[in-house]
């Protein structure tokens, strides 16, 4: 489900608790240049997710295209990708237009980004404290969190994995 965020505002909404949702995906985040806000539950539960904490301006930012060729080879068999913008190691845009000029014009990213995010420690995200609980919290940016259809991490990547590493597509074909 997407709403707009006047509409969330309207509903008096935070993330409400489901029994059916998973603890990582219960939450709700903003779509990247818009004011649509998704339900991560709705977006993603059941289906194997890659959420990847992201930053424009980062060394690594050249696996946006590698993340975008991935999503396109396997989202056919279900694998989403996701990805999220963090400036808590200093690399990301300071404009959150440029963050998305950065993604979708230079790298042609069609797979899901939104809003910049805290990723580790105490402001951490309540979706990357949870990845941080079931696996490690981010010690840069372009870490990869393989997440299965029930929410939970069956695998973590740090940044120097790049999105053809035969480490990281053996463990999405065995998620598959």
């Amino acid at each position: 489900m997407v709403r707009t965020a006047f509409a969330l505002a309207l509903a008096g909404a935070a993330t409400f608790a489901r029994a059916d949702c998973p603890a990582l995906l219960d939450h709700e985040v903003r779509v990247l240049r818009k004011s649509d806000i998704v339900n991560l539950c709705d977006r993603y539960a059941g289906q194997p997710l890659l959420v990847v904490n992201t930053a424009s301006h980062c060394g690594y930012a050249p696996q946006l295209q590698g993340l975008e060729t991935l999503y396109q080879e396997y989202r056919a068999r279900g694998l989403r990708v996701a990805g999220f913008p963090s400036n808590d190691f200093g690399q990301e845009a300071r404009k959150e237009e440029d963050t998305a000029r950065i993604c979708y014009v230079n790298y042609g990213v069609t797979f899901d980004m939104y809003s910049e995010t805290h990723v580790k420690g105490a402001r951490a995200h309540p979706l990357f404290a949870e990845l941080a609980r079931q696996s490690r919290a981010p010690r840069w940016n372009f870490n990869k969190y393989l997440v299965d259809g029930d929410g939970k991490v069956v695998a973590a990547f740090g940044s120097g994995t790049s999105p053809d590493s035969p480490e990281l597509r053996e463990a999405v074909e065995k998620l598959l």
